[in-house]
């Protein structure tokens, strides 16, 4: 067993551990309730915008329509991983990285795939074992809509090109504060939804035309789009930061309580010594 001092240096820096813990995760959860609100604003106004492009996308001729939704066989493929910057997250960033590793393995098999990060991360991890052809760890530093909107127009602009085929995205989806889904995402080229449900759109008059409409709110929703999915990604990793150090609090909590509890036995079993050694020592004296 170990000696009295030990236990009691052990007690004091799981005290430690148990209050940088307990800190983190109320700092969490003050930054989460914020992207939280954040998150859940602009979600019906993007799902919405995306809604009427791919609606609109649809009832257009093939030639008219814009080359974000061109449809072109598939060779190139870029991936946005979009992890954090910081650690202490649970399986928050593992889950993307594995995810990505996946779609790479699987899904896009026999094509040429190249990824952008967002997030330091996920950044250094990738990089290990695929070409990431630019990483964007800055964004969380000052996470704004224009921040985000010049990284969408670079990605707007590689698919323009023809420097790739698709563009995904990989991300986790803020469910609650417990729970972090990670979606992988289209981002291009849009997908038109199926025609039975585009039977409405006669109903609308445009003004302008519907081409002029689509060239000039696709960029805008395409930016949406990839500020909502950085959004989101803001939102879980508080939530997934917070989750995680409240279940470390809690083991510290257990672990301190353990080490009390030796602490005690071990300082009442030195103290039962001591008088077994006084009453020897009487005895003897006795004799």
């Amino acid at each position: 067993m170990a000696n009295l001092k030990e236990i009691r240096n052990r007690i004091s820096s799981v005290g430690s551990t148990m209050q940088i813990t307990s800190a983190m995760k109320m700092v969490s959860a003050a930054k989460l309730k914020k992207a939280q609100d954040a998150i859940t604003a602009m979600r019906p106004y993007s799902d919405k915008l995306t809604e009427l492009l791919q609606g609109l996308s649809a009832t257009l001729d093939g030639d008219s329509g814009s080359v974000f939704a061109e449809q072109r066989e598939v060779k190139n493929v870029l991936v946005v991983a979009i992890t954090s910057n910081r650690g202490l997250c649970g399986a928050f960033n593992t889950n993307v990285i594995k995810t990505s590793n996946r779609i790479v393995a699987t899904t896009f098999a026999d094509k040429k795939v190249s990824f952008v990060t967002v997030g330091k991360k996920g950044n250094d991890i990738l990089k290990k074992n695929h070409y990431v052809t630019h990483n964007n760890n800055e964004i969380f530093d000052d996470l704004t809509f224009d921040n985000v909107a010049e990284l969408a127009e670079r990605l707007m602009t590689l698919y323009k090109e023809g420097t790739y085929d698709k563009i995904v995205l990989v991300y986790n989806h803020f469910k609650n504060a417990a729970t972090q889904v990670v979606l992988t995402e289209d981002f291009l080229p849009i997908k038109p939804l199926e025609t039975e449900d585009v039977n409405t759109s006669a109903d609308y008059i445009f003004e302008p035309s519907k081409e002029e409409i689509i060239e000039t709110l696709i960029p805008k929703s395409l930016k949406t789009q990839l500020y909502k999915a950085i959004r989101d990604s803001f939102a879980s990793e508080h939530g997934a930061r917070m989750t995680a150090m409240h279940k470390a609090t809690d083991n510290a909590a257990a672990l301190k309580a353990e080490l009390t509890l030796t602490y005690n036995k071990a300082r009442q079993a030195a103290i039962t010594n001591e008088i077994l050694e006084i009453v020897g020592g009487a005895e003897a004296l006795n004799n």
